[in-house]
């Protein structure tokens, strides 16, 4: 399968007073078409850097970052991004949120289409007949689906999801997972998802990324098999608690926690 997202051997630093301060060093991910990969690491790693040179919003001091063939250069109109915070405009109705990308990337669509395109994604999540309300007249899992249907409106390729449900209690989590796994097969996209949360992961991904500490590389690379369409059941199974288990292993050597508590044992 030909791989949509290629990171190629990417270092960046920010700039700081007290000095250039690495972030990435030497980090290589590649994500298939149609795949959907989960980045996680220790706080303050680089996985938000890594959203950003995906969607072109900056560029690496080292290294390439190709998306369908081509060397990202600058912000693309494939690219769509959801995030922690919904950011919904209070002056406009829900309908109109969702809308809000097509009066800034071109589309083909007529102002009907895109209108019964918004109206079929907030049916997908949930939404139907919330329309005409106003973001403060949702709850914060409705306006994360709204914000989820914004970054879906203009049917991107790559859709990155920068720990858009960590903020939400655990049901409405739960049950926006199952709400993204509605969305992809009804809308394909190729996915990155940033998270902490290590079941999100693997219940939502298709491979797991772990970067290592500061300045991150690639540190583990855990595929998930895929046996058909995935239930919360799947979470509390021998195999899901063996991939669990890995992943925290994997976060506590990023962490540099795994060799001293060896050591102290």
């Amino acid at each position: 399968m030909q791989n949509l997202i290629e990171i190629k051997d990417v270092r960046h630093a920010y700039r700081t007073d007290a000095g250039p301060l690495p972030v990435l060093d030497g980090l290589n991910v590649s994500v298939p078409e149609g795949g959907f990969v989960a980045v996680v690491g220790p706080s303050g790693c680089g996985k938000s850097t890594l959203t950003r040179l995906i969607a072109g919003l900056m560029k690496p001091d080292h290294g390439e970052v190709w998306l369908h063939g081509e060397r990202v250069k600058g912000p693309r109109a494939t690219v769509g991004m959801a995030f922690q915070n919904p950011v919904l405009l209070e002056w406009r109705t829900i309908l109109k949120n969702v809308l809000l990308p097509l009066e800034i990337v071109p589309s083909k669509l007529s102002r009907k289409q895109a209108e019964d395109r918004a109206r079929f994604l907030l049916s997908l999540v949930g939404l139907e007949g919330f329309e005409d309300k106003r973001p403060s007249e949702l709850s914060g899992g409705m306006r994360q689906r709204a914000s989820l249907c914004r970054a879906l409106i203009h049917q991107p390729e790559v859709l990155i999801l920068d720990e858009p449900f960590g903020a939400l209690d655990a049901f409405t989590r739960e049950d926006l997972w199952q709400t993204m796994h509605r969305v992809k097969e009804r809308e394909p996209f190729t996915g990155v998802l940033i998270t902490h949360d290590l079941r999100e992961s693997i219940f939502l991904a298709d491979q797991v990324v772990v970067l290592s500490g500061r300045p991150a590389r690639t540190q583990y690379v855990l595929d998930i098999p895929s046996n058909g369409p995935r239930t919360l059941d799947d979470l509390y199974t021998p195999v899901a608690a063996e991939q669990l288990n890995i992943l925290r292993h994997q976060i506590q050597i990023a962490q540099g926690r795994s060799t001293a508590e060896e050591g102290a044992a």
